[in-house]
Formats: structure tokens, sequence, C-alpha cells
């Protein structure tokens, strides 16, 4: 990608515009959450910059009864099947949310019935990581939630040396950086986004044609940027990448959806300008005395890489390396593509290989959401939600197992200036600036301006939400067809504590599938959900039945919506008589085995039991389930299920249905 600096600022302003709180509550965004007893979190800039209010998010699931504390192993990670080979073979995974200042709609077209006053874009994106890639292996990545809230460290010194003419050079050897990076990272502490992604981003210059209004932008560092002009750091993310899309250089992060009002822009712009498909390029040099390559350059445009000795490569994203095809006609006989991959770091940067290309980005109408409304959208009166069709790893087999983020990103702009053609030259004080910050207004009222509430580095501005560390894992042997997925959404207590996260729901809450699919069920909760001291600008406290703070959900078979007294295991009408189990994470007896009140009471235990009886943990030979569930787990590990009739099956959480004050209540549309 060889362009100049201002042309690919162009492009980078467009998502940058005006940003407003979202939240995901499925799978469950964090906002920097891990184990928080409080009902705020207790640190903003944890693991990224979401500029949300500091209510809300979900605790990290524990896999027991117990808080999981300084046991990284007594942590839950939600467990995910991939789609199998093929297009009819899919892995439904619905993503929820609900975004503060709406979107969708369509001011400009008189015959929309719900227009808005707003420009929109909702990016959802991962970023996850292959044990078997050889950039992992030498920078030993690996995510994980941490137990502690505390923000990783930094040592920036790399020897960093700045001639006259603006030029950085770095004197820092290989060895010095595997010390100076051993000696920041603590592995008791959240690691997503890889120490080198932000290195590489303090050592880059920022780019000097992005639009920065009439903000101060404090250094000359992609760490710096219009939203960000002090460079504050939030975990190991790079701001000017999270700011700005498409970023131009390359990324981990993996597009999946883009939901726009500029449905006209899909084709010539969304889809074309994701790095899923478009190379993008950056400096490579080799470390001092060495031939292996650096992470980090001192250039950001490909003449000042030449300066430095380096080479302007240009990378590719990819969903996964085929190492069994070692040359470029093999590679693309098979399909794929050949060409350089994009990994944070390798000791031959510019080494090619066979890539299993990504597909472009979905790119459909962003859902309708009512403006300064954390509430439903315009379909069926639920929270805007997308359903993700999970990637296929041909490496990912048997109980190997591949860890991502889920990332979405929520994009509001007013057409007080034109985001797709505002550059650098439209930078400075007013009347340079189309905006300047709380500008006074003539409205012809003879001398008497009024003022308007504008502040430059929020007027486009950029909020996201993250899930905790998830797990993609592969398929069972022989399991073909669909698969979706029902987990349980919200955390414990009554609307105006949990807000703005929500209370507890299975989601989702109607499931309709066919007879030949599968279904997934699992969901995680946290023992410390207490929702105490600090409480922000909101009601403390966490109302609900069963031991304090402690999230607990089952599924019992009941007979219709308006009931709230579940059925007994030997009815004849309930819902486990017609499911059909074909793998359990945690197994008492084989699957094919497992009878109706096998079923029935893992399910209604919440994983407690794990059969009725002829395993070790069964009814007949455990100590008995407290019948408000304080001694099941927070998180049920999960089975994947088939029926064998049709029908509409209802289910129930006996712990939170509490009548008149919330309902746990789901069904299961099977045709």
């Amino acid at each position: 990608m060889r362009r100049t600096t201002l042309s690919l600022a162009v492009l980078a302003t467009i998502l940058v515009w005006c940003n407003a709180d979202i939240y995901m509550h499925n799978p469950r965004g964090s906002n920097n959450r891990l184990n928080e007893k409080s009902a705020t979190r207790a640190n903003n800039n944890r693991v990224f910059d979401s500029q949300n209010n500091a209510r809300g998010g979900y605790n990290v699931g524990d896999r027991t009864d117990q808080q999981a504390g300084n046991n990284k192993n007594n942590q839950y990670q939600m467990e995910y099947f991939i789609s199998g080979n093929g297009n009819n073979n899919p892995t439904k995974l619905l993503i929820e949310w609900t975004n503060q200042h709406g979107c969708g709609g369509n001011q400009s077209n008189s015959n929309d019935r719900n227009p808005h006053k707003l420009n929109c874009d909702i990016i959802i994106q991962y970023m996850d990581v292959d044990p078997t890639d050889e950039a992992y292996k030498e920078t030993k990545t690996e995510f994980r939630d941490g137990t502690n809230t505390q923000t990783q460290n930094f040592n920036a010194n790399a020897g960093e040396q700045t001639d006259k003419d603006g030029k950085r050079t770095f004197t820092e050897t290989q060895q010095a950086f595997g010390t100076r990076k051993a000696g920041s990272i603590d592995q008791n502490k959240v690691y997503q986004d890889p120490f080198e992604w932000y290195d590489k981003c303090d050592k880059r210059p920022r780019n000097k044609g992005l639009f920065t209004a009439d903000q101060n932008v404090k250094a000359d560092r992609a760490t710096h940027t219009r939203q960000n002009p002090g460079g504050t750091r939030r975990g190991y993310e790079c701001p000017e990448e999270r700011d700005y899309w498409p970023y131009w250089h390359p990324t981990g992060w993996k597009d999946i959806a883009i939901l726009t009002n500029r449905v006209d822009k899909c084709d010539d712009f969304f889809k074309k300008e994701s790095f899923n498909v478009k190379p993008k390029g950056e400096c490579v040099e080799n470390w001092p005395n060495s031939n292996n390559h650096r992470h980090y350059s001192g250039a950001e445009t490909p003449a000042k890489c030449t300066a430095l000795g380096g080479e302007w490569v240009d990378f590719h994203n990819y969903l996964e390396i085929d190492t069994t095809k070692n040359n470029k006609g093999a590679c693309e006989a098979a399909g794929y593509k050949w060409g350089i991959p994009y990994r944070h770091s390798a000791n031959n940067r510019k080494a090619e290989a066979c890539m299993i290309p990504l597909k472009a980005p979905e790119c459909k109408p962003a859902p309708w959401s009512r403006h300064n409304h954390l509430g439903n959208g315009e379909n069926d009166a639920e929270p805007n939600n997308y359903e993700w069709i999970l990637p296929h790893f041909p490496k990912l087999t048997g109980d190997s197992t591949r860890a991502f983020v889920l990332r979405i990103r929520y994009n509001i702009s007013t057409e007080d200036y034109d985001p797709y053609n505002t550059d650098s030259s439209s930078n400075g004080d007013a009347p340079i600036s189309p905006v300047t910050n709380n500008p006074l207004v003539d409205v012809g009222s003879h001398g008497s301006p009024l003022q308007l509430a504008i502040n430059t580095a929020q007027f486009g501005r950029t909020f996201e939400d993250r899930s905790h560390t998830s797990l993609f894992i592969a398929r069972p042997a022989g399991v073909n067809g669909v698969i979706h997925n029902l987990n349980v959404r919200g955390k414990r207590g009554n609307i105006v504590q949990t807000f703005p996260a929500v209370e507890y729901d299975y989601f989702p809450t109607s499931l309709k599938m066919e007879q030949v699919d599968h279904v997934h069920i699992q969901w995680t909760g946290s023992n410390s959900h207490n929702n105490g001291k600090n409480g922000g600008d909101g009601q403390t406290g966490d109302a609900g039945q069963g031991t304090g703070g402690t999230d607990r959900s089952n599924m019992c078979a009941y007979k219709n919506k308006n009931d709230n007294f579940p059925m007994v295991s030997e009815d004849p009408e309930q819902m486990t008589k017609f499911m059909k189990i074909v793998w359990q994470r945690k197994e008492g007896k084989p699957s094919s085995q497992m009878d109706v009140r096998d079923i029935y009471v893992k399910l209604a235990s919440g994983g407690y039991y794990d059969c009725y009886n002829g395993c070790t943990h069964s009814v007949k030979t455990k100590a008995q389930l407290n019948n408000l569930l304080n001694n099941a787990p927070a998180s049920f590990s999960g089975l994947l299920a088939k029926y064998t009739k049709k029908g509409t099956f209802y289910f129930l959480c006996t712990r939170n249905n509490n009548f008149t004050n919330r309902s746990q209540k789901g069904e299961i549309i099977v045709s």
C-alpha cells in the first residue's frame, strides 16, 4: 500500500466521528471489569478505552461456587464450537448489545418511518491466537483475563534517538527487547492486545493527515489522537487503531460485520477497505547487528522507511496458515492466498506463507434503536443483535482450543462536516476547522451569541466494549449441520442495580431451530456480582435469591409461558424427554447413555449433578443440592443436544423467576 500519509488519512477519518456508550450483553462485555464487588469498575484503563459509563459490564466467569480469586484456573471461559467445513455447517452465535444514542434509519429518506438525526456505524471484530503459529511460539503470547484489576506495565525505553529532521532510530537489541518485555508483563494481569502491538504504536509517528480539529495533540506518536491528545494508555491497545477504521497499518483484529446507515458504501468502501481483504503496509527494519526483524519502526511512510534502511512490506490478514502448502502454486491450487501474513512479531516477518483467506466483512443496514435510550430495538422488542457465523479453522481438531476476544465499536456523527472528505487541511482554530470547542454562534439576535456544547475531542468519538477471553473449540466427530448457541445474559440485581447491564434472561429467549440442528447449552456467571459501593451514579445492591453476589442459573421444563411451576422429569411432554445428548464438556456417563432423568437433573441442578444415577456425581451419591442453587457452580460447562421431536419446549430458572420482579424463561421451537 504505497500511499502517502495524507491520502491514507482521508479514509481513516471515516468512523471516528462521534460515538456513545455501548454495552455488550452476549457474549458478556467486560466494560473493563474483572471480578469487582462494586457497582462500578475498579480500573477504566485495565484493558481498553471503552469511554463508557463506569457502571455496567459483567465480571469474568467463575468455574465453581466459589470466587476464583488468584487462581486463574477457576475462571471460566465460554467455549464455542467452530463452524464445520462448507456452507451447510454453520455455528451461529447471537451477539447482543445496547447503544445509547440510537442507530439505524435514514434522515434524508422521507419514506423511512424511523428517521434518525445522526449517522451511525457499528463495527464487530475479533482477535484470536493460533497456538501453532510460529510467531505465537516465538513471543509466547497467551490471552488471559488476569486475577487482579491493575493495568499491565509498559517500559518504553528502546534507546530512541531523533535527529533534527525528525528521523527516529533505536539502539535496542533483540535481547534487550526481550528483557524489557519480560520486565513489563505481569502474569497476574490481563493480556489481550500483544505487548508488541502497543510497543510499535508507541514508536511509530502518528498519521499527520488525520483531522484533529482544534485539539492540541501533545506528541508525535500513534498513541496520541484527537480523542486521546494526552496519550493515556489503556492496557496494550493502540489508540490510533482504536479510534480509526479502516486503520492505515496492519492490525491483529479481524472484521466480522459493519452495520451502517451508509449501505451505499458497503461494496466500494467498507468491504473493499477492510484488512480482511486488502493488504496494509508497514516498515520492517532489522534489529541492530542482526538479520532478525524488529516488530517496530520509526517510519510511518514508505519514503521514511527507505531512509532508515528498512523495507516497506505489504502484509495480509488471514484466518489460518496452511504449513502443508509451501509454494505459491500448491497454495493457489487449494484456493488459498500466497503472500506475507501479518504477525506482530516473528524473526522473519517477511517470510511468505500459504494463508487461508478471510472473507470480507458482512455489511448491512444498522438496526434501528431509539436515541438517548439504552433499550430495545425495533426487532421483536429485543435489544439489537447480530448473528455471527463462527469461522471454520481446519487446524483446530480434537481437544485443542483457540483463544479469542470479541470487540464491538459504536460510531455516530452529525453532518456539521463531511467525515469522508475532511482531513488535516482543516486542522486548527476557527475559521479553519469546521468545528471548534464550545463555539459562540450568531443566530441573528442583534449581537447576542449562543454557545454550543461541543468538545472536539468527543464530537467525533469511538466507544467500545469487549468480551472476556473466550475459546473456539473443535466440533465433535460426526456433528454436521447447524449448531445454535443458547446462553444466559445478565447479572444479579434488580433493574436499577444492574443498569446499564441487564437482569437475568436466557439468550436467545426464543430459539428457533430445525429438528436436524444441534443446540449448545452453556452459561457463565460470577460469585462477586455484589454491586456494592462505589455506586457511581446509580443504585448499589444485588436484589435476588440465594447467596448475595452470586450468579446462578438452571433449566427446568414447564408447560406454557404463563406458568411459574416446573414440570417433573417424568412428565411425558417435558423438554428433556425429546433431547439426545451428543457431547458434554464434563461427562458423568457417556452421552449416548444419558436418559431423560440424567439430562433433566443435570440442567435443573445447573451442572451440580452429572446424572441421576450411575456416575460419580449423581443424585444418589453426591451431597444434596441447595434448593436455591447456592452450592451449584456459577458457570455451566455445557452440553450439545438435538431433538427427536418437533414442537415448542418451555424452560425456566427456578431461582431467578421472582414473579412481578423478574422472569427468566425461555423456549426452544423445533420445526
